[in-house]
């Protein structure tokens, strides 16, 4: 798959899932937004009901007060009115033992005026009564006390009833305010914080006193989320696909980079077998001739460069075994012993001396470590220590001999650390983080006379990891480079040791 079409599938991608996260996150918010509204009109509504209530429980104290004043007096009205019906029945009886009348006819047309007459008498004294009450109420009431016009037990009697019967099954707290905002009383929990949001209501407007009911709801967030909790999984879901969308890419990608340092390391290695063994062919073609092998110069001449290439062959083949050492993660194949690292290094030294010395160079070592014996495969931390050395005298700079500088030392009685410095060409930063990649290769590294496989320090990390100790390096381009290993020191109990075997 071209790149550039990995690239348009995964902004194609990228679009339809970043909209899709943001519809429902839009979603998200509108409903949020629709629940806060609804929420709040629920509780507008339930508390103009509460102060309504309060304003009717009012009328309807002043009622029954005028209705026990009334009766007070009608019941004196009606002992009067008693002893006058009784004299003047006394009156009418003696006056008909004395003259009798015929009985009068009744006039319907009289009757019915007497009857509009009685009602309109009723409705004024009725109007009369109820102009009297208000009148009472607004002179009144104010300066009855709060307490007694707005019971808190009734105000949450009422808030109950009218919240329940409104949808709103919510903890609350509330407090009333006179008309100077102090609080004339307040419930437990009552809190004025920006927070947590409050709705209010007028109580008894029309007499002017401009009381409030506040009320608060702690856990109306919580309330409302949880009406659109069920939005959540999608959005965790569409998260989750997101995720292992762009993993999935990030695969893609070192994929296709892994197959095309393959298909360099190939062609690499391809180059490099092939000119050890065109050498070697031309060489024995060369020993076919008579007038060669009449010749012991030539003949010891060609041993040396069959032998040469043959070293050189042999040197390559041995990187791409170690590829699959590196593969091994386990490392069963490898066989630890307790071995002395100064010793292993100073014979490496001596053998790459004469590389160094030759491009007029030298190799100092500083075997300082007191305790140097480290359980190992001697063999692989043998390559290691060449691969290290071997890298530092083919990247040096063409006009500066090669100076090396191998030590040990002891750390903390525990740790043994090797370190490797030359004044070589140097790493960038870049390169840096990722010069232990498998098949990676530093841009300087393509020079016609310097050619790899990109494994030599993948393989030495492998192994330093296997070993139980890190590596790390250090570098300044165009001056220096070092690499630090740390291992651990073997333990000195044999048996120990031999349960570790």
């Amino acid at each position: 798959m071209k790149k550039s079409l990995i690239w348009l599938l995964t902004a194609v991608m990228a679009i339809t899932f970043g909209a899709l996260l943001y519809f429902q996150i839009m979603y998200l918010e509108n409903m949020v937004q629709m629940r806060e509204a609804q929420f709040s009109e629920n509780v507008m509504r339930s508390l103009h009901a509460t102060a309504e209530m309060l304003q009717r429980r009012e009328t309807l104290h002043y009622l029954e007060e005028d209705v026990r004043m009334l009766g007070a007096t009608d019941d004196a009205d009606t002992e009067l009115g008693e002893v006058s019906s009784e004299t003047l029945l006394e009156a009418a009886s003696s006056h008909h033992n004395r003259v009798t009348y015929p009985s009068p006819t009744p006039n319907v047309s009289e009757s019915y005026r007497q009857l509009q007459a009685t009602l309109r008498k009723q409705y004024q004294y009725q109007k009369g009564l109820l102009n009297e009450i208000i009148l009472n109420i607004l002179r009144e009431a104010p300066s009855r006390p709060l307490l007694e016009r707005a019971d808190s037990v009734e105000v949450r009697r009422y808030l109950s009833e009218e919240l329940s019967a409104n949808g709103v099954s919510l903890a609350f707290t509330f407090a009333v305010t006179d008309a100077f905002g102090n609080y004339t009383y307040q419930t437990r929990g009552f809190v004025t914080s920006d927070d947590v949001p409050t709705y209010s209501a007028v109580l008894f407007p029309n007499a002017g006193a401009n009381y409030k009911l506040i009320v608060e709801f702690p856990a109306r967030d919580t309330y409302i989320f949880s009406s659109v909790r069920f939005i959540i999984p999608t959005l965790a879901f569409t998260v989750i696909l997101l995720v292992i969308f762009l993993y999935t890419i990030i695969l893609i990608f070192r994929q296709k980079k892994l197959s095309e340092m393959k298909s360099d390391f190939i062609n690499n290695m391809t180059h490099e077998f092939k000119t050890p063994i065109s050498t070697i062919s031309l060489a024995s073609q060369m020993l076919e001739d008579d007038s060669v092998r009449k010749s012991p110069a030539s003949l010891k001449h060609l041993a040396k460069v069959i032998g040469e290439e043959s070293k050189r062959l042999r040197f390559q083949v041995e990187k791409v075994l170690q590829m699959s050492v590196y593969d091994n993660a386990g490392g069963s194949a490898l066989k630890f012993t307790v071995v002395n690292v100064n010793n292993i290094i100073y014979n490496i030294v001596n053998t790459q001396k004469i590389k160094a010395e030759k491009d007029g160079g030298s190799i100092d070592v500083a075997l300082d470590a007191i305790d140097a014996d480290v359980r190992l495969d001697e063999m692989h931390f043998t390559n290691v220590i060449f691969n290290l050395l071997d890298n530092a005298l083919k990247y040096m700079k063409e006009d500066t001999p090669p100076e090396l500088k191998v030590s040990t030392r002891d750390i903390d009685h525990s740790r043994l650390e090797i370190r490797i410095r030359d004044n070589g060409i140097g790493l960038k930063k870049e390169d840096l983080k990722r010069i232990f990649e498998k098949f990676y290769r530093v841009s300087t590294g393509n020079r016609h006379d310097v050619k790899g496989f990109g494994l030599g320090l993948a393989y030495v990390k492998k192994m330093v990891s296997i070993f139980g100790g890190t590596i790390t390096v250090e570098s300044e381009f165009g001056k220096w480079s070092e690499f630090i290993i740390h291992l651990p020191l073997a333990d000195p109990d044999p048996e120990a040791e031999s349960a570790g075997e």
